[in-house]
């Protein structure tokens, strides 16, 4: 209706019968822009509008059925829906795990790395430990054989006295002179034997000197003395093998 103007009932005609409270009878000025309907009015449509409305008529449907929560099509698609994202989600924590198990493993192996370099300088350190106390004890073994087999020899040999005084003789310079020979009183006769070209050389005179131990002998002159004790010879040999271990004059041979 054009206008808006309110529908008001119309009174039918005399003579004519009532109508039913669904029929009543419009004025043609209420009606307005209105024309009348015929049946050929559907006949007259084209084929693009028929499939416009065709096609206007499956959209309406289709919204309406994707509109009703209710329908099967709904619950398919919400079933689609979850199921996306059920696999974006587990595509993401899977990706997440990817990356989290990298930095354990990076970070493990860093840990490993060191926790083995410090087993490595742990271990180094005690091979060398161990490497020094063998040296030690290799060398004091060493020293201890040099021992037995100096005093042996002395035991044994005692004429080699003769042989160290007259190397310490010529040992001292030629412009010295009152060279005193110094030796323990048992050597005196094995030095005045053995020595005797040397020390006449020299003009060297023999002392005996209860300190000296056997074995060794002390030179003095005016220009210096010439140390050839079994101390000091003893000294000079251990310190090549790196051991400091005095002279045991006292043990048995």
């Amino acid at each position: 209706m054009s206008g808006g103007r309110p529908i008001r009932n119309v009174p039918p005609p005399q003579g004519s019968k009532g109508g039913t409270p669904y029929t009543r009878f419009i004025p043609r000025e209420e009606l307005g822009e209105v024309a009348s309907w015929k049946p050929s009015t559907f006949g007259g449509l084209g084929a693009g509008a028929a499939a416009g409305f065709a096609g206007t008529a499956g959209s309406a449907m289709q919204a309406a059925a994707e509109a009703e929560p209710g329908s099967e099509e709904a619950r398919q698609r919400l079933a689609a829906e979850r199921q996306a994202l059920r696999q974006a989600g587990y595509q993401e924590g899977y990706r997440d795990g990817l990356a989290a198990l990298e930095g354990f493993k990076q970070h493990f192996a860093a840990q490993a790395t060191a926790q083995i370099g410090q087993l490595l300088d742990a271990f180094d350190r005690q091979m060398s430990e161990l490497e020094g106390r063998i040296a030690d004890s290799l060398a004091r073994a060493a020293v201890q054989l040099a021992q037995q087999v100096v005093r042996q020899e002395l035991a044994t040999r005692p004429e080699l006295v003769a042989r160290v005084a007259a190397d310490a003789v010529q040992a001292m310079m030629l412009s010295a002179r009152h060279i005193t020979v110094h030796a323990h009183p048992a050597d005196l006769p094995l030095i005045a034997e053995g020595a005797e070209e040397a020390l006449a050389a020299r003009s060297a005179r023999l002392v005996a000197d209860e300190s000296m131990a056997r074995g060794g002998v002390r030179v003095d002159s005016d220009a210096g003395s010439v140390d050839a004790s079994i101390e000091s010879r003893w000294a000079q040999a251990v310190a090549t093998l790196g051991s400091n271990e005095p002279w045991a004059a006292d043990a048995a041979p």
